[in-house]
């Protein structure tokens, strides 16, 4: 995530809302027996999937190749890469196990797979932004680099979207009225050992407020992460503006694009870091918690599952990076109902079919 100030009122809000969360789960038998850690509601159950170790922390993206899940582990490196440290690319079994590890140079924040075979990685969202490609059968591996940036900082997360990779612009500059009018998605290419970018939605482009209809001019000042949804909308998480925007038609000259403005079950603002849709019933979820360095915790992977009813497919879910929770989203209201609290800072969410090569198909469409 792009690093920006919050308001006083925006910041009060989300303290209020940790503050209610907090409440809640004090007055929770089940957490009233537990020890200090996150806490999931029933019929939910909360198992740990992996755990940073004394050569890689702080997991963020979580991705699914065929029978293995890897996680981008950011080690503290900064996020413009001007420390000159690496991050930590990590594949797992669907049990957990690790299976085998790769260095990239930077700050890693987004991952995915393109094509059958190719993990893209992409490094340094705040400045200086770079792309790792691994050749994920050999494990050869090939950086690239980009020009410049229009907008003044890097490129946060990546989807695939009929063919074409789809990156968000992040940490964005901003003109003398505060606004952001540079490109906040853009398609990204590769030629040569470069990367190319085409935009696609500017920060200041006009959309439709999803609850009520109006017509809003947007100004998305720290775009992140991606998803598609079942409908094969891009969603782009402006994180720190506490929104959500779904772009139908993407590709078109006239795409059609709607805001729905994110709030906590009882009113308050809130942000999320990322958002998934389960995808069958049968699926399991895993969530990135980055942890709290400062406290010696270098951060965990968690599974959520749920043996009573298994996962609604369609239903999204989020992760807060602020509150730590994972909840689901209404998406004509934009309404969080949590389900995970207790977070230190909630990042990747992933659904995983185990029966399934992955969520490819589902984002390539």
């Amino acid at each position: 995530m792009a690093t920006h100030k919050l308001s006083r009122t925006f910041a009060d809000l989300l303290s209020t809302a940790a503050i209610m969360l907090c409440a809640l789960s004090l007055s929770s038998p089940a957490s009233a027996q537990s020890a200090p850690g996150p806490v999931a509601q029933q019929p939910y159950v909360l198992t740990v999937f992996a755990t940073s170790t004394s050569a890689y922390s702080q997991p963020d993206s979580i991705v699914q190749w065929r029978d293995r899940i890897l996680i981008g582990f950011s080690n503290g490196v900064s996020k413009t890469g001007s420390d000159g440290k690496s991050s930590t690319i990590v594949e797992y079994s669907l049990s957990g196990k690790v299976k085998r590890t790769f260095s990239v140079p930077g700050h890693n924040d987004g991952l995915r797979v393109v094509g059958e075979d190719d993990l893209w990685c992409l490094q340094n969202e705040d400045a200086n932004p770079n792309l790792a490609v691994i050749d994920l059968e050999s494990g050869r591996q090939k950086n690239y680099t980009f020009a410049p940036t229009v907008h003044g900082g890097g490129y946060d997360d990546m989807r695939v979207k009929d063919g074409r990779v789809l990156m968000t612009a992040s940490n964005p500059n901003l003109n003398g009225a505060g606004v952001n009018a540079f490109p906040a998605l853009v398609i990204a290419s590769l030629h040569g050992n470069m990367v190319d970018v085409e935009p696609v939605l500017s920060g200041d482009a006009n959309a439709i407020d999803i609850p009520s209809g109006a017509s809003v001019a947007l100004n998305l000042m720290d775009p992140d992460s991606l998803t598609i949804d079942p409908r094969g909308n891009v969603v782009l998480d402006d994180q720190g503006d506490g929104m959500l925007i779904f772009i139908r038609h993407p590709f078109s000259d006239t795409p059609v694009v709607g805001r729905l403005s994110l709030t906590l079950l009882g009113g308050a603002a809130t942000t999320v870091d990322d958002t998934a849709f389960a995808s069958k019933a049968n699926s399991f979820m895993l969530v990135a918690d980055l942890g709290n360095p400062m406290a010696g915790d270098g951060g965990t992977v968690y599974r959520i599952d749920n043996p009573s009813f298994g996962f609604e497919p369609g239903t999204a879910y989020c992760a807060s990076d602020t509150v730590g929770f994972v909840g689901t989203l209404n998406l004509d209201t934009g309404v969080i109902t949590t389900i995970v609290t207790g977070l230190s800072s909630g990042r990747g969410v992933l659904f995983v079919v185990p029966d399934e090569e992955g969520d490819r198909h589902q984002e390539e469409r």
